[in-house]
């Protein structure tokens, strides 16, 4: 498979060539307001006008009212992640709508004050630049506090900033210096060489994300907007051709702040393609580690509820399982199986005279041993302190009387080490039981067996009874 893939992986000179390719496709897309303006200035009359108070005055509570909004959504994405940058957008997106509204309000003002209608504009726009450049600044910095963000104090403030400037715009206007020409640019120049600026800082800082993609092509739209008004006169089509312009960018802007919104809240971690599938790949062999750490702890888990502690055999609930599971079997194919029921004999005597830990060692040799007599898909439990319980599937019951017989004798036959250095002979009861002859239930076949073990015992015990 590695070598299917290495064999259809393009050469480097084509992932670079397309690497270019796309760069310069996002170069040209963020240029074609340039086009238009261009194409206005040498090849279209400037004196051709469009001028409509009605529509300028509904476009423009338009875009305030879509200001607005993008400026809650932004906020919202601030208090969720405190990022510097999206302090400063909420900011930008505020302060431009509540300078840009009065640029509509006095739209009836054309005619009688120019300089209070055509000035709210490049305010606006100037106040904007200055903000989302100082926000770009900002990025990737320390997330703010929580204290910071739900601090009401600085939101007034600004707003109070902003309000003070419509005010300040209001008494150029009717003040002599209205009609300079070098008012009115240096609000469109200030907000084009901070528009600039901006751009140029986004590349010289190598800023790859999605997002700030989104940005910086937003932000090369408000600049070719303000040269678009300085080259243009109110209700021109070049003058038009820059508001249209300006609108591109800000819709563009304000979507990348929605899907900031509708995924992380946050500019810094929506990921490119490359980014997301590294991400994606990195969580799935993660969530792979911790499923394969899961089901092994699940199956230790199964085996410790299924095994005692001790001697590492089934325990009682575990055994009962099996033997169900044999029942089941020999209903279907016929097939016989047996049970032994096994009990040191004097074990307490064991522990009180070697100690418990002694005892305890007694019992791993005595499974060893076991273990060692019957075959390996036999199953022998611990049920109890001293008694345990052998199943042999497919044996009858005189097969199983050998089997017992020779388990007996292995353990009768060789003395126990109990750790203290002196070791003790050890022997084992055992009752016999067989599936069917004994019984049709668990409940019948078990009694039966520990009814031969006790019988075992009281005909002076390391015997094996079957009858």
């Amino acid at each position: 498979m590695n070598v299917s893939v290495s064999a259809n992986e393009p050469s480097a000179a084509i992932q670079f060539v397309t690497k270019v390719y796309s760069r310069l496709l996002l170069a040209g897309f963020a240029l074609v307001p340039a086009y238009l303006i261009a194409y206005l200035y040498f090849f279209h009359d400037p004196s051709l006008k469009f001028e409509n108070h009605a529509f300028h005055e509904i476009a423009i509570a338009a875009a305030t009212l879509e200001g607005l909004f993008v400026t809650y959504v932004c906020w919202r994405c601030y208090r969720s992640s405190g990022e510097p940058l999206l302090r400063w957008l909420t900011l930008g997106f505020l302060g431009f709508s509540l300078i840009y509204a009065l640029h509509g309000v006095f739209t009836g003002m054309a005619h009688h004050n120019i300089w209070l209608f055509l000035l709210y504009g490049p305010a606006s726009r100037l106040a904007m630049s200055i903000l989302i450049f100082i926000g770009q600044l900002s990025y990737s910095q320390r997330a703010d506090s929580e204290a910071r963000r739900a601090d009401r104090r600085m939101w007034v403030t600004w707003v109070a900033v902003f309000l003070l400037i419509d005010v300040a715009v209001a008494w150029i206007a009717y003040s002599p210096v209205a009609g300079s020409l070098w008012v009115r640019l240096s609000m469109e120049g200030g907000a084009l060489v901070f528009s600039t600026i901006n751009v140029v800082a986004l590349v010289l800082r190598r800023i790859r994300s999605p997002l700030m993609t989104i940005y910086g092509i937003s932000v090369t739209s408000f600049a070719l907007s303000s040269l678009a008004f300085i080259l243009g006169k109110p209700w021109n089509h070049m003058w038009w051709l820059a508001h249209v312009i300006f609108a591109s960018g800000f819709f563009l802007l304000s979507y990348g702040v929605v899907q900031a919104f509708r995924t992380t809240r946050s500019f810094s971690t929506i990921y490119s393609q490359e980014e997301l599938l590294a991400r994606l790949s990195e969580a799935m062999a993660r969530t792979e580690r911790a499923l394969q750490e899961l089901q092994r702890t699940n199956e230790k888990l199964e085996h410790m509820a299924a095994t005692d502690p001790l001697t590492g055999v089934a325990n009682r609930r575990e055994f009962i399982e099996r033997v169900g599971a044999e029942i089941a079997r020999a209903k279907r194919n016929g097939a016989p199986f047996s049970l032994l029921a096994l009990d040191l004999d004097h074990f307490k005597t064991i522990n009180d005279t070697f100690g418990h830990q002694a005892g305890d060692q007694v019992l791993q040799r005595f499974v060893k041993k076991c273990l060692d007599a019957i075959r390996p898909y036999d199953g022998v439990a611990r049920v109890g302190g001293e008694e345990f319980m052998v199943l042999l599937p497919q044996v009858a019951l005189d097969k199983a009387l050998s089997i017992g017989e020779r388990l007996r004798a292995a353990i009768a036959g060789a003395p126990f080490d109990t750790g203290t250095g002196k070791p003790v002979e050890v022997t084992v009861s055992v009752g016999v039981s067989e599936f069917g002859r004994d019984g049709q239930t668990i409940d019948a076949i078990l009694r039966k067996a520990d009814e031969r073990l006790y019988r075992a015992k009281d005909q002076g015990r390391n015997k094996v009874v079957a009858a």
